[in-house]
């Protein structure tokens, strides 16, 4: 595509950008892959990223070992490292939280700073912002969680509510709602 890898340093990088604008700002970095428009498009120096659907991983300057799929997954991410997103928005407004797993419909969308949660399922763990430590597995669990620390919720709307509290479990559909 057009202006794919625009100001890379001529080194050999082994990058690979497909789609208008990908890896536009590479400079350094290695070991990238970009499918479609705008994807990688503001690194510089992150390495090892893959990015796959239109503005994934859009905003990432020097984060390394993130995975994104999906459109506009990871947009916001600048340096957060080793984070996963699957899905259309999934950890869309991360932007330094590291070790991430978001697989579904706008999973962890808000979360800018938080880190090492596991959400899957569409929004999953959505409002979440800097909480960390949290697992949540079904459509809507932990939702409305922003700052609690290592909740648990399995099943559909579980903790869908929880805002602040910590260390909770919860199984089963619409449990501790």
């Amino acid at each position: 595509g057009r202006d794919v890898g625009l100001n890379d340093d001529g080194a050999i990088n082994q990058n690979v950008g497909v789609g208008f604008n990908a890896l536009l700002s590479n400079t350094s970095g290695a070991n990238n892959t970009a499918n479609g428009a705008n994807a990688l498009r503001s690194n510089t120096t992150g390495g090892n990223n893959t990015a796959n659907g239109y503005s994934s991983l859009y905003s990432n300057i020097t984060g390394n070992n993130n995975t994104a799929n999906g459109d506009s997954s990871l947009y916001s991410n600048t340096t957060g490292s080793q984070n996963t997103a699957n899905g259309y928005e999934a950890l869309y407004s991360n932007t330094t939280g590291d070790i991430n797993t978001a697989t579904g419909y706008q999973a962890l969308f808000s979360t800018t700073t938080g880190a090492e949660n596991v959400a899957v399922g569409a929004n999953a763990l959505r409002e979440n912002i800097t909480g960390q430590s949290n697992v949540a597995v079904g459509h809507g669990s932990l939702r409305g969680n922003t700052i609690g620390i290592a909740n648990t919720g399995i099943g559909t709307l579980s903790l869908n509510s929880n805002i602040s509290g910590s260390q909770n479990t919860a199984i089963g559909l619409n449990t501790l709602r």
